[in-house]
């Protein structure tokens, strides 16, 4: 008993209030009353995990994280009558009990409305009455109520129990046009004609059966329906009739949006998260398009250049060994080591199977954090092409070998009064590798233009940490800068027709001068482009309402597969989700409604979602403001969306020791 107890308590502490319940009368209930009791016995070991459990005649009991957050809805002060629909187990009765005066609940199912008045009579619940019946007509004897709780999802709210709600009462209630997915809904009775209604969550419940939600099991729609069609005019219906529709995203017809791009040199294809799934797929869908369709031989990522390298040398079908060091292994590994990636880069090498070595597609990387793989790269490049060169640069980064573990202390070490920085021995190293181009590249191109990278990220790398304490702007636009000058490189080297495609998080291919970040004086990839390039350049961003993502709670901190929550009113993707539309592509540079561009130019609030998420403080955290029409040139809208599959490490022991994500 006292062990179930801790594991109680834990739960409380790490699954509800770490996820934003605030309410202390919620926490408490959780932490008075025993799950495992409403649980069969051979499953009350995992009474504590954050899940739904089966229970008997073929239902759940929810995870204690949804219950909680709908009890936490109803904004309980103490002492209320609350009506129940949907007693399942009694477990969320229960909980209500400990804070409620009066407690009545509902049960379709007459084995489990028996099971569960059992249990709580055992459990001295005296304060929870429960009934056989219909729940979509509520208990009408005892009504009205100060909240109603639903625990199914029905089409519509039901009419009767709106009647049964207390003016000034509130109830909270799955609802969707799927039994698949729901939105949790709030109803305010205000006045005894007027209800307010809110979406609060993305969920999914078992169907509310009965004569007022849906009528029999055999009525459920098995598609996965949009919420709804965007009524006649109105800024969704303008983005609706604007946009070009698709569904699945593997049969997306992209011939449209290749003819907006034209003759862009660079494409420039985001994500609102570094976790999505369907982000993933949609932009290596139209990377593919753009390698076989329209000549691009660059993939560019924001990911580190030694790790990227190891891809490129397995998608290039290069000669030289690949670097013992394992690809994308550092915080956050799921960012690169995934399925969705993984898919790609073997379709890559197998379509540059076909080619010659001059015709085949590169992958690169264009980020600058790996200060110390890289410097691994100048000194093994060194010591083949020039052993004395490589004793001198073994001397210069030594300076930089005390900070190896936590490059970050570098720079706070730097700030120290009497520390000589290492910039003058990282740049003297990069300016030696520069001046023996001509005597290096001749010998080996490829291997030259990798090794003067990683000397130039060394240098950046060094500059960013030391200046990482001074503020965000400096780091933030030295970083961006940085990828920006690694894009030129890359064009450069490749020759004048060489054509890039840049994946990136929404944050930096969105023009920065569209946003709030122009304000705090940064600037990102996607505005420097817009500069170099004009219209040589296309913007992608894309953009969802709800799912779920992979994601960190803390920096170095465990994967975890979060709740994306439902996107604020006042934000871009609130109004694409207003549409109806479930995937859609926006055109924003191409000649539209007048009506449509003048509307969309009011500043809105955007999603961003890193490889941290922290719900419990999104809109501090995750949203920034921005003008969409001059963030992007295109915007793709997937309404609902998954996290990512990371790849597991026991694939990765099976895999030969030439394959990228390898150990």
């Amino acid at each position: 008993m006292k062990e179930y107890s801790k594991h109680r308590s834990g739960m409380v502490a790490s699954q509800i209030a770490a996820r934003g319940v605030r309410s202390e009368l919620v926490l408490q209930a959780m932490r008075d009353v025993p799950r495992e009791k409403f649980l069969p016995e051979s499953l009350r070991e995992f009474a504590y995990e954050d899940t739904p459990l089966p229970i008997d005649a073929e239902q759940t009991i929810s995870q204690p994280y949804i219950v909680a957050f709908m009890i936490d809805a109803l904004d309980l002060e103490g002492g209320e009558r609350v009506l129940e629909i949907g007693a399942g187990s009694g477990y969320a009765a229960a909980v209500l009990s400990r804070i409620a005066g009066e407690v009545f609940t509902v049960e379709r199912i007459g084995q489990l409305a028996e099971k569960a008045a059992s249990i709580l009579a055992d459990m001295k619940y005296g304060n929870v009455h429960v009934l056989h019946g219909d729940g979509t007509l509520g208990w009408d004897q005892h009504a009205p109520y100060d909240a109603i709780i639903v625990a199914a999802g029905g089409p519509e709210i039901p009419k009767t129990l709106r009647r049964q709600l207390k003016v000034g009462g509130r109830m909270v209630i799955p609802v969707g046009t799927s039994h698949r997915t729901q939105e949790l809904v709030r109803v305010t009775r205000v006045s005894e004609d007027e209800y307010e209604t809110e979406d609060i969550a993305d969920v999914r419940f078992v169907p509310l059966l009965g004569e007022e939600g849906w009528k029999s099991e055999a009525e459920l729609p098995e598609p996965l329906q949009p919420r709804r069609r965007p009524p006649d005019g109105g800024l969704a219906g303008l983005i609706a009739s604007g946009a070009q529709e698709f569904g699945d995203i593997d049969r997306a017809d992209l011939m449209a949006l290749l003819e907006r791009i034209g003759n862009a040199r660079v494409v420039l294809i985001g994500e609102a998260s570094h976790g999505t799934s369907e982000f993933y797929r949609m932009r290596e869908k139209v990377t593919r398009a753009l390698i076989t369709a329209k000549g691009f031989n660059i993939v560019a990522i924001e990911g580190d250049w030694p790790d990227a390298a190891r891809i490129d040398r397995y998608v290039r079908h290069m000669e030289y060994p690949a670097t013992e060091w394992t690809a994308f292994a550092r915080f956050p590994t799921w960012m690169w080591r995934n399925n969705e990636t993984h898919d790609f880069v073997d379709w890559l090498r197998e379509y540059n199977g076909a080619l010659r070595q001059s015709e085949r597609t590169a992958f690169h990387g264009l980020d600058m954090y790996s200060l110390y793989n890289s410097i691994r790269s100048v000194l093994q490049y060194l010591d083949d092409v020039d052993s004395k060169a490589a004793e001198l640069a073994r001397h210069r980064y030594g300076c930089l070998s005390p900070w190896e573990a936590d490059p970050a202390t570098y720079g706070h070490a730097a700030m120290v009064t009497g520390y000589e920085n290492c910039e003058r021995e990282v740049v003297e190293m990069l300016r030696d590798l520069l001046r023996k181009q001509s005597e290096y590249a001749q010998k080996d191109g490829e291997r030259f233009l990798d090794a003067v990278q990683n000397a130039k990220l060394v240098a950046a790398a060094e500059r960013y940490y030391r200046i990482m304490y001074y503020g965000s702007r400096a780091s933030w636009n030295l970083r961006d800068s940085h990828m920006f000058e690694t894009l030129k490189t890359l064009l450069n080297h490749y020759g004048e027709t060489s054509k890039a495609v840049i994946w990136a998080h929404n944050s930096h291919i969105g023009d920065a001068s569209a946003t709030e970040m122009s304000a705090r004086g940064e600037h990102n990839i996607g505005q420097l482009c817009r500069t170099e390039f004009g219209d040589g350049a296309y913007l992608i961003g894309l953009g969802t309402y709800a799912g779920t993502v992979a994601a960190a709670s803390e920096w170095d901190g465990p994967m975890e597969i979060k709740d994306v929550r439902p996107s604020l009113q006042e934000s871009y993707e609130f109004l694409f989700h207003e549409t109806g539309i479930p995937n859609l592509m926006l055109p924003l540079r191409q000649a539209q409604p007048p009506e449509l561009i003048n509307a969309l130019m009011r500043p809105r609030l955007q999603r961003a979602i890193g490889v941290i998420y922290r719900p419990e403080t999104e809109l501090a955290s995750h949203y920034f403001q921005t003008v969409l029409p001059r963030q992007f040139d295109e915007y793709i809208w997937l309404d609902r969306t998954r996290a990512v599959t990371p790849l597991e490490s026991a694939t990765l022991q099976g895999m030969p020791d030439t394959y990228p994500f390898g150990i």
